[in-house]
């Protein structure tokens, strides 16, 4: 468990500072370098396994989880007492099968699970950090997933596999340590934020920082949330993870629990209904800074400006086989973010398969079951497990 507490009794997210999951700790002399400078220590990670891990050491499978996604990809989650949110891909006899393969998935760098983050500890005042903590990339997420692993003694991943966020940091793996990745899975994802992302990010965060309650990033020592802000954040964000179809089909312009208008700002359709709920939901298990900080990772994230401009160069003399994913109602991230990545890979002579699958469901596909996107993981790895030997 964490060791950097706050004070008892403070109002704050309590799995940011008790996590109900193992966490690995590092030390004052054990720092993590940042890349927006110096570097973090001392400083935690937080992370859930499934399986067994071979004698080899070569069956090991890397989830990267979403931006408010967790640890939790198969245990029941300890605030919401939901299943785990991958439940369709992972599992005993599922694509990501529990009983063959070790599987990891650690809390990413800057959330609010038990990994450091504005939520915890600053060692050097006692206080939360607030806006103190360091911004946080997709390679430092990865770094420190790195680091994990080491702690482990898992020398390298036989897959690495995620998505939207999650997709950029299996993206971010392949390129920063490819000799330690032998099959990745980037799933409705792509090689950099697009304006139009970064866009709907900044309405998110500046709903949070408007709201009183804020106090500039330190509502904890103030006693307060600002759950109003952040479930504007929730619901504005929300909406950019399903399709119209989608909304259509399950909302439409139906009522809710009504016949007629009420003529009045309250929620009269459905699917204003359904977003409050996301949004008031939402707060009960999110650190309303870690939204700031994770939404403004992803902002960052541009592989190919770290590659000279060329995206080709991020994946230059790969060994890793990749399986590229997207979905065709995904508006957040549209297939042709996936090809960009497939081409890049392509000009390097990669290993690389793609499917594009057919869906209504928009982002959040990934997250639901769909059959087609199953079987094409099932496939994938597989094969990729018959060629390292599993």
């Amino acid at each position: 468990m964490a060791t950097l507490l706050l004070k008892p009794g403070q109002d704050v997210t309590p799995q940011a500072v008790e996590p109900a999951s193992p966490v690995a700790l590092f030390g004052p002399d054990e720092p993590l370098p940042m890349d927006a400078g110096g570097a973090l220590a001392p400083w935690q990670i937080a992370y859930q396994t499934a399986g067994t891990l071979n004698a080899a050491r070569s069956n090991a499978v890397l989830i990267c989880h979403a931006l408010t996604g967790d640890q939790h990809f198969a245990h029941r989650h300890p605030v919401t007492g939901k299943p785990g949110w991958w439940e369709s891909l992972v599992g005993p006899g599922l694509p990501v099968d529990t009983d063959r393969y070790f599987v990891i998935c650690a809390n990413v760098l800057g959330s609010c699970m038990g990994t450091t983050g504005p939520a915890s500890a600053n060692p050097e005042t006692g206080r939360a950090y607030g806006l103190d903590f360091p911004l946080v990339t997709i390679r430092d997420m990865v770094r420190a997933q790195g680091r994990l692993l080491d702690r482990l003694g898992i020398p390298d991943l036989f897959l690495c596999i995620g998505g939207s966020m999650g997709g950029m940091q299996v993206l971010q793996w392949a390129a920063s340590f490819p000799d330690r990745v032998f099959a990745a899975m980037p799933i409705a994802t792509g090689p950099r934020h697009s304006a139009q992302n970064i866009a709907f990010h900044e309405v998110g965060r500046q709903a949070v920082m408007a709201d009183p309650d804020w106090h500039g990033g330190r509502y904890l020592e103030a006693g307060t949330r600002p759950a109003k802000g952040l479930a504007v954040a929730r619901m504005g964000a929300h909406v950019t993870y399903l399709s119209e179809m989608a909304l259509h089909r399950k909302f439409g312009r139906r009522l809710q629990n009504r016949d007629e208008r009420t003529f009045s700002f309250d929620a009269d359709f459905q699917i204003e209904s359904y977003l409050r709920h996301q949004g008031s939901t939402f707060v009960e298990r999110f650190d309303a800074n870690a939204y700031l900080y994770l939404t403004r990772a992803m902002d960052y994230f541009d592989l190919a400006a770290d590659h000279g401009g060329v995206l080709a160069n991020a994946f230059r003399g790969t060994r890793t086989r990749f399986c590229v994913i997207s979905f065709t109602s995904d508006w957040l991230f549209p297939t042709a973010e996936s090809r960009a990545v497939v081409h890049a890979l392509n000009a390097t002579a990669a290993p690389v398969a793609f499917v594009e699958i057919e869906s209504d469901k928009g982002h959040d596909a990934f997250l639901l079951d769909e059959p087609a996107m199953v079987s094409a993981a099932r496939g994938f790895i597989a094969a990729a497990a018959r060629e390292r030997g599993l």
